[in-house]
C-alpha cells in the first residue's frame, strides 16, 4: 500500500451467529438473554437513514428532521394522545451510559420543539433529586409551596387574561405537576417494594440506580403507571476502534434487562398495549477500520442499511422484515425508512401519522413530513 492510501477491508464478524426459536430468528452469541425471547420479537433488517453523522442522524430518528427544533416522536405522542396519569408526565426520559460513553447527548433530542412545552420529555436522574428543583428547599414546608403556588397562579391568570398565550395557561399546569410529582416521583423510584426474582430477571446492575437495567426496571414500573411515552438513551456504541473489546461490554450491559423488560411486560399482561423498540441511528460498515489484523480495529458510520427491533404492541411476533445483499451493504428487499418507521409506530398507537398535525408559521407540521408509510406487513 503506498503513501496516501486507505484501506477498507470486508471483515466478517468475530462473533458467531445462530438461529433461535420457532421462527428461526438469527441473533449474535453476544445476545444471549434476547436470542431466548426471538419469538416476541419483530426484527427488521432493511433500516435505511438520511444521515452518515451523529447529531443530524439521531436528531432525524427523534424528530423526522436533521436540523434541530422539530418535535420529538414522544412530544408529539404526548400532544397527540395526552396523558393517563396525572401525577407523572406523559413523556419521560432516562439516560445511562458505558465506560467509554462517546457522543453526547442534548435535551434537544426529547423537546417539543414548536408544540407546547408541556409535552417535551422530562429527564428521570438518579440520585437524591430525580427530577431537578422537585424537592423543597431547605426551610420551605409543603405548606408554604401550596400556599406559593396558590399566589402565583392567580398572578399567572391574571396575564393570560392579558395576553391570552397559552404558554402561560402551560406553566400553570406544569407548576402544578411538579406539585404532584412530588409524592409520584419517590412511589415511583423506590425499588424497595420489588421482589428479588424481578431483580435477578432485570440483572445485577438492576440495583444500581442509574444504570441501565435499573432504567429498564424503572420504566416497567413507569408503563404500569400509565406513562404514554418511556425512552431509555444508552450512550457508548460509537465503535471506530477496539470493538472486540467494548462491544461485548456494551451487550451484556444491555442484553439481559432488554430481554427482561419484554419478558415482564408479557407476564403482566401488558406487552399487548406497549409497543417497544429498540435500535439505533444507523448502522456500522461491513468493511473494517484500521488494520484488519489488530486488536484496536473497528468500523465506521453506515446509513444505507441497519436492523432494530419491535415486540408487542399489536407487532407481528417472530417476523423477520426485509433482506441486505451479501456485504449487508446496500438493501435488496423492502427498504424501510426512518419516516416508515415512524409512520408504523404511530399507527400501531392507534394514530394516524397524516392527521396528527400542529400548524405552525402558516404550515400545518408533522412527524413525517410529507413521507411516510406503515409496514402494514408487521402488524400481527
Amino acid at each position: 500500500m503506498t503513501a496516501g492510501q486507505e484501506r477498507f477491508p470486508v471483515a466478517s464478524s468475530q462473533f458467531s451467529f445462530a438461529q433461535h426459536g420457532e421462527s428461526g430468528g438469527w441473533f449474535s452469541e453476544l445476545l444471549p438473554h434476547t436470542a431466548r425471547i426471538a419469538d416476541q420479537l419483530t426484527v427488521i433488517r432493511s433500516m435505511h437513514t438520511e444521515a452518515i453523522n451523529h447529531d443530524p442522524a439521531i436528531t432525524f430518528f427523534q424528530s423526522g428532521h436533521q436540523l434541530a427544533g422539530r418535535p420529538s416522536i414522544g412530544a408529539w405522542l404526548s400532544y397527540g394522545l395526552g396523558s393517563e396519569n396525572q401525577d407523572l408526565p406523559a413523556f419521560v426520559v432516562m439516560v445511562s451510559q458505558a465506560q467509554h460513553p462517546g457522543q453526547p447527548l442534548y435535551s434537544r433530542l426529547w423537546g417539543s420543539g414548536f408544540l407546547p412545552s408541556r409535552h417535551q420529555g422530562v429527564k428521570l436522574r438518579s440520585g437524591a433529586d430525580p427530577v431537578l428543583y422537585l424537592s423543597n428547599p431547605p426551610g420551605f414546608t409543603d405548606n408554604d409551596r401550596r400556599h406559593f403556588l396558590d399566589s402565583l397562579a392567580k398572578l399567572n391568570q391574571l396575564k393570560l387574561q392579558e395576553l391570552a398565550d397559552p404558554e402561560i395557561e402551560t406553566r400553570i399546569s406544569q407548576y402544578e405537576m411538579a406539585y404532584r410529582m412530588q409524592a409520584s416521583v419517590p412511589e415511583l423510584t423506590d425499588l424497595s417494594t420489588e421482589p428479588e426474582h424481578v431483580f435477578n430477571a432485570y440483572g445485577p446492575d438492576s440495583r444500581q440506580p442509574g444504570t441501565y437495567a435499573a432504567n429498564c426496571l424503572l420504566a416497567r414500573r413507569l408503563i404500569e403507571r400509565g406513562v404514554r411515552f418511556v425512552q431509555l438513551f444508552h450512550r457508548g456504541w460509537d465503535h471506530h476502534g477496539n470493538l472486540q473489546k467494548r462491544l461485548p461490554e456494551l451487550c451484556a450491559t444491555t442484553d439481559q434487562p432488554s430481554a427482561a423488560l419484554v419478558a415482564d411486560l408479557k407476564q403482566r399482561g401488558l406487552l399487548d398495549d406497549t409497543l417497544i423498540l429498540w435500535g439505533g441511528e444507523f448502522g456500522r460498515t461491513v468493511y473494517c477500520q484500521g488494520d484488519l489484523d489488530a486488536d484496536n480495529n473497528g468500523r465506521d458510520h453506515h446509513p444505507r442499511c441497519f436492523s432494530l427491533w419491535m415486540a408487542g404492541g399489536g407487532t407481528k411476533p417472530g417476523t423477520t422484515y426485509g433482506k441486505t445483499d451479501d456485504y449487508s451493504y446496500n438493501i435488496v428487499q423492502d427498504p424501510v425508512s426512518v419516516h416508515d418507521l415512524h409512520a408504523t409506530i404511530l399507527h400501531l398507537l392507534g394514530v394516524e401519522h397524516t392527521k396528527l398535525t400542529f400548524k405552525y408559521q402558516g404550515r400545518h407540521f408533522r412527524l413525517t413530513d410529507i413521507h411516510g408509510k406503515v409496514l402494514r406487513s408487521l402488524i400481527a
